[in-house]
């Protein structure tokens, strides 16, 4: 077989004796899949893909396993469930290697599976690529990172929901009990590791880091606080941190989380050192500086140091390495530091413009809110949205659809524009998500689909991470597989509030291997919570949860069929492929 190729953050297999191609996109402790058949459309016998992938200097390949198989099958037999038996019946597929970390290069091989009358399985020749997954983003420069924000999922359940054991011995009920929860579960340490994913590894291994290069000075604003791992390091920190605590609403409340932890780190820090801030409306920042002779880095993005930031929501952190960030976030932190809530004194900071982070050869750039009127932003993203997209749009948006506006119809546009592929997602007010389909129609799913309830075997109910939102990133990619990528991401909830009253931080970086990854972000999330739609309609009787033979009677139609008939399919199909 043909050696495949290894270069870059996208690719290929080159089996020239392949009916298909495959082309592999690198994602942060993840990587897109996406095949596609070469001329014509497949046969009538082709049932799938079967994944495999070997890790660095591995001996053997690990099939994927589909929890969906074929009408009639055993699903107690041996290895039915792997995808050599039980074929992925999509064209593309996002998979988390167990070690994603290591180094080196992962092996996939991905094979079409054919199906004959009686029903027996054959393999035709297959593709490989291999890829390098390692931790970082671009190695010793900058590291986007997400937690797994999948505690509503069947691996949650099958990992850390049996035995008597469930969420409830994982995570408080209650936010302002964060900091004097005990947790029971008895793999609690693998269940948080595995629940935070890479974002919470980032968080906590940057203020190790702090730590221990003892002149390092670390400061850090914080919107929720009640993480208790996090601010225990916060604590050993001593008065080498300064912190900003947000204090409005209910983070100002008796006995809030938020309280306990000023309380604690005032004793640690110095009281000179904590402050509390709520700017127009809400000091809305996630950011950690550590400004050190080891350790120079800066951590931002949509992650609260919260429970629910860290272990159940969706949400990425991004890890800027170097003095140049190091010293227009510090700017911006004394800038907020100085200021007693008052927007226009901050709006008028060199912080509320702009400031180029280019580093390495990564075009990016960082702003702070508030803005004022002259410098406030959200009209002129919406005018990108509007005016500047060439082939695609990807969004995973807290709060969307509660904050109508000109990015909301800036989306909605693209959305009605069939030569843009867009693919977006929303939490709603009521606990729900909305899914935005390229074909224009939003797909609400309601909380008790989102959580399985009575979807019947092989799919068990799941929990619901308690209330509030389970997607909870701010982030957009545009136009991921050409040379003018972008992404927009931080804190910032796209938003006239988060413009103009909020404290917050707004990067856009203009990089493909990042707007890559957070299309990966966005696609996978989109996906798992598609598939609850399904699901549901299995729930109702509309939709089996199996995978489809041959057609052998009348009407029938192959499973791929939708996908070389249906415009936003063949779109999907295209794309990624």
């Amino acid at each position: 077989m043909p050696t495949p190729s290894t270069s870059g953050f996208q690719v290929t297999g080159n089996n020239p004796n392949a009916l298909f191609t495959l082309k592999i996109h690198r994602g942060d402790g993840m990587c897109l899949l996406a095949m596609n058949w070469k001329k014509g459309q497949p046969s009538a016998d082709f049932v799938g893909f079967a994944i495999e992938y070997k890790e660095p200097d591995g001996q053997k390949f690990f099939a994927l396993k589909n929890r969906l198989t074929f009408t009639g099958a055993d699903p107690t037999e041996p290895n039915r469930l792997s995808s050599l038996r039980s074929p992925f019946q999509k064209f593309r597929w996002v998979h988390f290697p167990r070690n994603a970390n290591m180094d080196g290069e992962f092996l996939y091989r991905v094979t079409p599976v054919f199906m004959n009358v009686p029903g027996e399985l054959s393999h035709g020749e297959p593709q490989e690529a291999a890829l390098e997954l390692r931790r970082d983003t671009y190695p010793g420069k900058i590291n986007v990172a997400y937690s797994r924000g999948f505690v509503s999922s069947q691996a949650f359940v099958d990992y850390y929901q049996k035995d008597g054991e469930d969420i409830s011995m994982l995570i408080p009920a209650d936010a302002k009990d964060g900091l004097t929860f005990t947790p029971t579960h008895s793999k609690k340490d693998e269940a948080y590791k595995w629940m935070g994913f890479e974002a919470r590894e980032i968080i906590l291994d940057l203020l190790d880091s702090a730590i221990k290069d003892k002149k390092a000075k670390v400061s850090v604003i914080a919107y929720d606080l009640n993480e208790p791992e996090i601010v225990k390091r916060l604590e050993a920190l001593g008065d080498r941190l300064r912190i900003l605590i947000d204090d409005d609403g209910a983070h100002g409340e008796t006995g809030s989380g938020e309280n306990q932890a000023a309380t604690r780190l005032r004793k640690t820090a110095g009281n000179s050192n904590v402050k509390r801030q709520h700017m127009g409306k809400l000091q809305h920042n996630k950011v950690i500086i550590v400004d050190g002779t080891k350790t120079n880095a800066v951590i931002c993005g949509s992650t609260n140091f919260s429970w629910r930031g860290v272990y159940v929501q969706a949400n990425n952190a991004v890890e800027i390495k170097g003095n140049k960030a190091v010293t227009v976030f510090s700017e911006a932190f004394e800038n907020y530091w100085k200021n007693k809530n008052v927007v226009k004194d901050f709006g008028n900071t060199n912080s509320s413009v702009w400031n180029d982070l280019t580093i390495y050869g990564i075009d990016m750039k960082v702003s702070f809110s508030p803005h004022i009127s002259s410098n406030a932003l959200l009209e002129s993203i919406a005018d990108d949205l509007d005016k500047n997209i060439k082939s695609s749009l990807f969004y995973s948006l807290a709060f969307l659809y509660q904050t109508p506006g000109v990015i909301n119809d800036a989306i909605n546009k693209a959305t009605n524009d069939s030569s843009i592929f867009v693919y977006g997602i929303s939490d709603k007010r009521n606990g729900g998500i909305v899914l935005q389909k390229p074909d224009g129609n939003l797909s609400p799913v309601s909380p008790s689909a989102l959580t399985n309830k009575n979807t019947p075997e092989p799919f068990k109910s799941e929990p619901t991470g308690g209330s509030g939102v389970r997607m909870h990133h701010k982030f957009i990619v545009i136009d991921f597989d050409k040379p003018t990528a972008r992404v927009y991401l931080g804190s910032y909830n796209f938003s006239k509030t988060a413009d103009t009253s909020n404290g917050e931080n707004l990067l856009l970086i203009k990089d493909r291997r990042i707007a890559v990854s957070y299309m990966i972000e966005a696609l996978r999330i989109f996906d798992h919570y598609h598939f609850r739609i399904k699901q549901n309609d299995a729930e109702n009787g509309l939709e089996k949860l199996e995978l489809k033979k041959p057609p052998q009677n009348s009407g029938e139609v192959e499973w791929w069929k939708e996908y070389y008939n249906d415009n936003h399919r063949i779109q999907d199909r295209k794309l990624f492929a």
